[in-house]
């Protein structure tokens, strides 16, 4: 009722020719502020449930004497990735670059120092971010993007990483890399003065995260017995249901990953963004199904449902600028580009558990060349986004590559051959993830 009487004084004003007032005009103001904020608080909780997705996945696609440990692992990621973009990452990522500066680097002090001494002073008005949300609402939206990052990387070293390693791969990775990166695009810097796209993150999330798989994986080498005299030797996973749940989950999820990252409740663009995101799924999801049934002549679930994530990790770059119809064509790519980089990898001895580099590197390359191809806004330019693409990999690859390397070389990053052999449950949690036998 308040809100139905703001708005119909609103209108009487308007009617008497002297327009709305100061106080109507800041109430108003007010509730489309409550409004958006609403939006991004909900987009905000689901991209929060896609840490669910991802422990279903990987749970579901890893070996059952493994199922605690991956839990663990999805379980503190987002808590290490949280707390590491509270403490350096936010201000790292959206440092204000000085007018006239390279866009390389900045860091926001002042913005830290608000943080955590003053926290009042936080901007939580109409006049913060357009009335889209709140400073905090910003932070904590932004803060679930890190620390998905930092779980693609996850999923790929599964089954074989010490924990320690992986938690502190992840407090750097989240702390310092990936923010830096994205300060390039999403903070106004570098990438952002060339003219580069990328909507919610297909570079500047997922194929970061995927660059930080591919490190790991080449660093840790793949697990005992995957691979013996040229063939690939099959391990099937705990649990397919779960496995299903998972990406269920996730594609949830993705409707506050890109609904979100219009960055209002703006019903035109979250709602067109939402069409094109879900298209794009289904059409990654037959991608997957119809090659993987022609490459392995089989009906493979996997490969329907790593092609459902393709399809999402391939629109998420142009979400907003990619047609409903050009939507369908990129989803569908990214199913079959799937199948064939998880074979690829395969061909190369790269023992990715679940398909996180497959998934989130190579469709995410794909999705950000895309908008170049399809996007409805002559200013994307292919070329910048190929240069953007080559730039982000040459530091998120090396910046990976050499957190893995100093941790094998001092602390050490694989488990012993007996722990791995036994499972990793029973020597490192002393639980084991199902408990119910059959006679």
């Amino acid at each position: 009722m308040k809100n139905e009487s703001i708005i119909l004084t609103f209108f009487d004003a308007l009617q008497d020719g002297g327009g709305a007032d100061a106080a109507t005009t800041a109430a108003i103001e007010a509730n489309l502020l409550t409004a958006n904020n609403i939006w991004m608080m909900l987009a905000t909780a689901l991209v929060f449930i896609m840490h669910l997705g991802f422990a279903g996945v990987e749970a579901g696609f890893g070996q059952a004497k493994n199922t605690v440990n991956i839990l663990f692992k999805n379980t503190l990621t987002p808590i290490i990735g949280l707390l590491s973009y509270a403490g350096l990452g936010f201000f790292l990522m959206y440092p204000g670059f000085a007018e006239g500066s390279s866009g390389w680097f900045a860091f926001d002090s002042a913005g830290w120092s608000m943080f955590w001494g003053s926290p009042e002073k936080a901007d939580v008005s109409a006049g913060y971010a357009g009335a889209g949300y709140t400073y905090w609402t910003d932070f904590l939206f932004q803060g679930m993007f890190a620390a998905t990052a930092a779980t693609i990387v996850s999923g790929a070293v599964a089954e074989r990483i010490k924990l320690s390693s992986y938690l502190i791969f992840t407090i750097i990775f989240v702390g310092i890399v990936y923010p830096l990166i994205g300060s390039w695009k999403w903070g106004g810097g570098a990438l952002h003065m060339m003219g580069f796209y990328d909507f919610a993150g297909s570079t500047l999330v997922h194929s970061v995260g995927g660059w930080g798989a591919l490190a790991g994986v080449l660093v840790l080498g793949p697990r005992l017995g995957k691979y013996v005299d040229g063939k690939v030797i099959d391990k099937p996973g705990s649990s397919v249901p779960l496995a299903v749940i998972g990406v269920f989950l996730l594609w949830l999820g993705w409707f506050g990953f890109n609904g979100g990252s219009v960055l209002s409740a703006d019903p035109a663009l979250t709602s067109f963004v939402l069409v094109t995101t879900c298209l794009a799924a289904c059409a990654g999801g037959i991608g997957g199904f119809v090659t993987s049934y022609f490459v392995f002549k089989r009906m493979d679930l996997g490969m329907v449902l790593n092609g459902i994530l393709a399809g999402l990790v391939g629109i998420t770059a142009g979400a907003d600028v990619i047609n409903p119809g050009s939507s369908i064509i990129v989803g569908l790519i990214a199913g079959v580009l799937v199948v064939f980089s998880a074979v690829g990898l395969d061909k190369l001895k790269l023992d990715d558990v679940v398909g996180a580099i497959s998934v989130h590197l190579t469709c995410g390359i794909w999705g950000t060349l895309a908008v170049g191809i399809f996007s409805t806004n002559a200013d994307h330019s292919f070329m910048t986004q190929l240069t953007s693409v080559g730039i982000v990999a040459a530091v998120a690859f090396p910046a990976a590559f050499i957190i893995f390397t100093v941790l094998k070389m001092t602390t050490g990053i694989r488990v012993s051959k007996e722990h791995e052999e036994e499972g990793l449950d029973s020597h490192e949690h002393g639980i084991r993830g199902y408990t119910i036998t059959v006679e």
